[in-house]
């Protein structure tokens, strides 16, 4: 029976990165940070490429500076061109890869702009705004493409 329900694939190393993260939502952040840090060194640097992309994506934002932001965001990107839509469907079936690129792009031209590194941040943006059409028209797609707009805007007010 081919019927799907929305919740995902139970994956106890998803689980524990939902977990944490809703630490760092609850306003825990260090403790989120160490154990998502914890779950980063225990996963590895080939370790499955869905756990690796998640992870090192909400992890970018428990950090206390934008350079170490930057770092985990360049992870997430790295990540994601290890991971296959299939991979990424065993956990849920509405997930493609192609959907994940326009918020990591996003968090990547967002960081450069904070940097002062606008040509990157420019090209970063351009990519968001190339995958952006892959998003579904839901709160999520939504807020990716607000964002992509506002940060349009903050790098049009940026003189080179």
């Amino acid at each position: 029976m081919d019927d799907h329900d929305d919740q995902p694939t139970p994956d106890p190393t998803m689980t524990r990165i939902v977990e944490a993260v809703q630490l760092g939502q609850s306003g825990q952040r260090v403790r989120a940070r160490e154990a998502l840090t914890a779950l980063w060194d225990e996963i590895g640097a080939d370790g499955d490429p869905l756990h690796r992309c998640t992870l090192a994506h909400y992890l970018a934002d428990l950090q206390d500076t934008t350079e170490e932001e930057l770092s985990w965001d360049e992870r997430a990107l790295a990540a994601v061109s290890d991971l296959t839509d299939e991979r990424a469907q065993q956990y849920h079936h509405s997930l493609q890869v192609q959907g994940f690129l326009p918020s990591l792009h996003l968090n990547l031209a967002d960081c450069h702009r904070r940097l002062g590194n606008t040509a990157p941040a420019r090209e970063h943006l351009a990519m968001a705004g190339r995958f952006v059409g892959q998003l579904p028209d839901d709160p999520y797609g939504e807020m990716i493409r607000a964002g992509i707009r506002a940060a349009t805007e903050a790098l049009e007010s940026v003189r080179e």
